[in-house]
């Protein structure tokens, strides 16, 4: 009877980015600081996924907290005085350009980020009553992603992580925060790099 095969080492990831350790991105990820503080809330199905804009986020702002799960029964605390004036950047009925309310503040906000697809993201308003009451921000019309492997779901989609550069270089302006998307384009020209040229441009290639 043939040996059954051993099964696959799993492959080593970086503790910090956690990337495999061949394509470690931490080299990329600055430290940049902020007077916004950021609060980050993952739906847990982010985790696991390749891109996780969301954690290159945290790791790149020293003002960010990134918080996983589908409850937070702590956002009260985590919102409450000296941290600054909330405001959820999310659409909808009520949602004040980011500027307008940045302009109202006259000083540091705090900006609450949901991380998920859109019905994942609804679904933490949904089950955090606390979340959904707070003050709405968006962000100008026209931004294009630069995640090139997906669709947008709708016009003006952004990743997690262009959604904050973009909030934050409104915010602060004129300090800049692009440095934050250098690992994120990485990751992009990495995937493209192991599927080929050939299959992105059949695939993917805009026309």
């Amino acid at each position: 009877m043939a040996a059954e095969p051993s099964p696959r080492p799993s492959r080593t990831r970086c503790p910090r980015c956690q990337r495999p350790a061949g394509h470690c991105l931490c080299p990329l990820i600055p430290r940049l600081d902020s007077h916004t503080r950021l609060l980050i809330l993952q739906h847990p199905s982010e985790t696991a996924h390749a891109l996780n804009t969301a954690r290159l986020a945290a790791l790149g702002l020293v003002r960010a907290d990134l918080r996983i799960g589908e409850r937070f029964d702590e956002l009260d605390a985590w919102l409450a005085p000296p941290s600054p004036p909330a405001c959820l950047l999310f659409p909808g009925e009520g949602a004040r350009p980011l500027a307008e309310l940045a302009a109202d503040a006259m000083g540091p906000l705090t900006l609450v980020v949901p991380d998920g697809t859109w019905r994942k993201a609804r679904k933490l308003l949904h089950l955090n009553p606390a979340l959904a009451a707070l003050p709405r921000a968006t962000l100008p019309e026209g931004g294009v992603s630069r995640y090139r492997l997906r669709k947008a779901p709708m016009a003006g989609a952004l990743s997690t992580l262009e959604a904050i550069v973009q909030a934050l270089n409104i915010l602060e302006a004129p300090a800049c925060f692009d440095a934050l998307l250098r690992p994120f384009e990485a990751l992009i020209d990495g995937q493209v790099a192991a599927m080929g040229e050939a299959t992105y441009r059949r695939n993917h290639w805009p026309g």
